[in-house]
């Protein structure tokens, strides 16, 4: 019997087939996450290093955190990493994650045109600055796509006392760097990640124009999904993932991207 002709018995004989070979050397989790970790850059730096670590591929579906929650209730990711604390723990309290932890942190900046007609540069909190935006009618670019940086923006109109709408606010429902595109376009202020904000090139008039006040604390955090609500999830892969994330390993990883000398995540598990 040739040879080839040969091995294929063999294998077939054993119950297995090439097929299932191809899948026990293929070991990958679908991770769902926000674009702020996808566009800053950190995956590129941080996945190899798991992979090396671990033998397990993490294929990225970069999209809002609103549809990155979607995603996992459909049962269409193994594993979640976003940032939207309140609504990560809305999330394991419906029992579709049996466990959330903190993996690390940066902070969301308020950036408009250098030359501030709104005058937030001299706003004492971001509620101030918030609320000196409206007052102004100034162009505001809002992702408006239920992310957890659009969550967060509007929690802060929200604490401003503002409802927004109007021509001066603009709901485009895009990701973090379309939205950046088009504030620089319109010469709009935007609330954004520092992360995407130090990764984005086409800043034009932009400058960073109000940061530091606590209520801008950006906490990212990871999700453990349920195995009773969905089964046939790569569970264990995902519990590598989630652990070395956790681990000294994976927060030295993170601690070490690096972006135009700038440290864009903060690891802060415990």
């Amino acid at each position: 019997m040739h040879k080839l002709g040969l091995a294929l018995a063999t294998l077939s004989l054993m119950g297995w087939s090439l097929s299932a070979v191809a899948q026990d050397d293929e070991r990958f989790i679908t991770l769902a996450s926000t674009t702020s970790t996808e566009q800053s850059g950190l995956f590129d730096a941080i996945l190899p290093q798991f992979t090396e670590a671990t033998d397990i591929e993490v294929r990225v579906v970069a999209v809002g955190t609103g549809q990155a929650f979607e995603i996992a209730r459909r049962g269409d990711a193994d594993s979640l990493l976003v940032h939207d604390t309140a609504g990560e723990e809305r999330f394991v309290a419906e029992g579709y994650a049996t466990e959330r932890a903190n993996v690390m942190y940066n902070d969301f900046v308020v950036i408009g045109p250098g030359d501030d007609p709104a005058g937030i540069g001299d706003a004492e909190t971001v509620e101030d600055a918030f609320s000196r935006i409206a007052e102004a009618a100034a162009p505001f670019a809002s992702r408006g796509d239920d992310s957890g940086t659009n969550r967060a923006e509007r929690r802060l109109w929200e604490a401003a006392g503002v409802e927004p709408g109007g021509e001066w606010y603009r709901e485009l429902g895009s990701g973090m760097g379309p939205t950046l595109n088009t504030a620089a376009g319109m010469d709009a202020y935007v609330m954004a990640d520092r992360a995407t904000w130090v990764a984005f090139d086409n800043r034009q008039n932009l400058e960073i124009l109000f940061e530091g006040d606590e209520a801008l604390f950006n906490q990212y955090g990871s999700l453990l999904l349920s195995e009773e609500r969905h089964p046939h999830l790569e569970h264990d892969l995902a519990q590598q993932w989630h652990e070395w994330l956790l681990s000294e390993d994976g927060q030295q990883a993170i601690a070490d991207f690096e972006l135009k000398g700038q440290q864009l995540f903060f690891p802060n598990a415990k």
